[in-house]
């Protein structure tokens, strides 16, 4: 590549990057844990789930339970389990019925005792995770905009890196000098580990932008090809359920919605119910749309779906999972397979953990290269003290998170289960209060090794100390929750403890770097305290 195309792809990688990155810390990070969204739910109730992946809930019970409190006729009705939890979600829609004047309803169901929770109450840690790796806590839809464009941006910077190393790419994998000069010593390890994340790095920008922002792909079709028609468009993208005409006559005799489910679950070897959507309820136009996909050994991706005649049990129409599946359905099922990595077990999702956590390192590389390749002789002192601050900052909002994180686990295991509408702003309150709190204590000890030391350590002891409280509080210590397997709690407690030990190891390793002869040494002002006016005390480190 020649130097002025070569000069352009380095300098839009460098400003996109720094830019950027606290907030693709956050994505990665936060993202990180949401591999395990159920799970962390799961730990935090003390619950398990035996069945996995099926809806495994008494439906005509289920809407006994509801007619309880609603008057059902007329109103749409949908049960869907969309996590691995105990906790089934509800809609019910208003009525088509202009005499029931009752508004819709959104809740959940516990699927062992039919309790019913909203949302607010049934916040968890797991959720506010999975929500914070696409800023959903920041009001839509500002934070999906924010995140979605953030993740496009990504493939950009992950496109200008590849060619900016194109060249050596292969033999800058292989090199590593743990005892050359700081931008080099993070170059490397930038360039290796960019260079091993960058097939999950790819996959997450592309699918992350996708859904996010897809809004934006929508608009032109809505506006040119559908005339406005925007319930047209999601009919034709498979978003909407097919429609019928209501026709105000009551049925005389009750349905029993679970015949249908468990013939349905019988059709197909290795099929799974995953949700059950009522049309007209009660009504004798009322139909019932049973749906749910293959297990993902059977087929990558393979959704089936069985409509029933309430009044008469006949089936109006069928798609069978293990049919060629359509270029749509193949497109949108196989993007959510790839974004949430549950496809392959634990296996792959602790995979997709580690990386997601080496996409944090090699962002926080890229910050300290970008500190490094400015901490030279001929940078006036003004602006050396205006990099490293900004430095501080963004080294010190993105790794409070660690040992905020681990703080977040152990306050939610002292919450009791029945706060109510409280549960949500303490979680809130805990979180984003310690962070902030935290990022200003860190940016003010204006040191990158102080950082860096002490939110691994602070996040490592914080660690350890999660499986002995969930062990005291609740009685399933990690042997007893391993030799129960009760997995989905037990995967918990062993990330947080292979976390700490790895955290322990790298603080035992963290050493301040000098440098070879003959090498400027960046931080040998550093090695006292500065006189007023000088530039801020930096302390740089690396892992030998």
């Amino acid at each position: 590549m020649e130097k002025r195309p070569y000069n352009i792809f380095f300098d839009l990688h460098t400003v996109s990057g720094i830019v950027l990155s606290v907030l693709l810390f956050v994505i990665f990070f936060a993202g990180s844990f949401s591999f395990f969204r159920d799970e962390i739910v799961n730990w935090e109730r003390n619950e398990t789930v035996a069945s996995k992946g099926a809806i495994d809930i008494n439906v005509d019970a289920a809407l006994d339970t509801i007619a309880k409190k609603y008057t059902l006729y007329g109103r749409e009705v949908s049960i869907h389990k969309g996590y691995d939890e105990r906790r089934v979600r509800i809609n019910v829609s208003a009525s088509i019925d202009t005499t029931n004047k009752e508004a819709g309803a959104f809740l959940y169901m516990d699927t062992k005792t039919f309790q019913s929770h909203d949302y607010i109450s049934s916040y968890t840690l797991g959720e506010f995770l999975y929500r914070l790796h696409f800023f959903a806590q920041i009001p839509y839809p500002v934070g999906y905009y924010l995140s979605g464009f953030t993740a496009l941006f990504l493939f950009f910077i992950v496109l200008t890196g590849i060619l900016i190393h194109w060249k050596k790419i292969i033999s800058n994998f292989y090199l590593f000098r743990p005892f050359a000069k700081l931008k080099t010593i993070w170059t490397d390890a930038h360039t290796a580990l960019g260079t091993i994340g960058l097939p999950f790095q790819v996959v997450y920008a592309i699918t992350g932008a996708f859904f996010m922002i897809n809004i934006f792909l929508v608009i032109p079709d809505v506006l040119f090809l559908y005339d406005g028609d925007r319930e047209k468009i999601y009919e034709d993208l498979g978003y909407a359920h097919p429609s019928f005409t209501f026709e105000h006559q009551k049925l005389n005799a009750p349905v029993t919605v679970n015949a249908m489910v468990a013939e349905v679950e019988h059709k197909w070897n290795n099929f799974h119910v995953t949700e059950v959507h009522i049309m007209h309820y009660g009504d004798k136009a009322m139909h019932v749309i049973v749906s749910g996909e293959l297990e993902r050994a059977t087929r990558f991706t393979g959704t089936g779906e069985v409509t029933y005649r309430a009044s008469t049990g006949e089936i109006v129409h069928q798609k069978d999972p293990y049919e060629p599946t359509t270029y749509l359905d193949g497109v949108k099922n196989i993007l959510y397979r790839l974004h949430f990595a549950d496809y392959g077990g634990y296996g792959l999702k602790v995979a997709s953990f580690l990386l997601g956590l080496l996409s944090c390192f090699v962002i926080i590389s890229g910050i300290l290269i970008w500190l490094e390749a400015r901490n030279k002789k001929n940078v006036p002192e003004k602006k050396k003290r205006f990099n490293n601050k900004v430095s501080n900052i963004y080294l010190a909002i993105c790794l409070a998170m660690y040992p905020v994180t681990a703080l977040a686990f152990i306050v939610v295991r002292f919450l009791p289960a029945d706060l109510g509408t409280s549960r949500q702003p303490i979680l809130y309150s805990v979180y984003f209060g310690s962070w902030l709190l935290l990022s200003i204590f860190l940016s003010w000890k204006q040191s990158n090794f102080y950082i860096n030391k002490y939110t691994l350590l602070s996040g490592a002891i914080l660690g350890m100390v999660i499986p002995v409280v969930n062990g005291v509080s609740t009685g399933n210590w990690i042997w007893y929750t391993m030799t129960h397997r009760h997995f989905d709690i037990f995967i918990v407690d062993a990330l947080w403890i292979g976390l700490s030990l790895i955290s322990f190891y790298t603080v035992y390793r963290l050493k301040s770097v000098k440098p070879s002869p003959g090498e400027e040494d960046p931080s040998a002002e550093d090695t006292i305290e500065p006189p007023a006016k000088k530039s801020p005390r930096v302390v740089t480190e690396t892992i030998l």
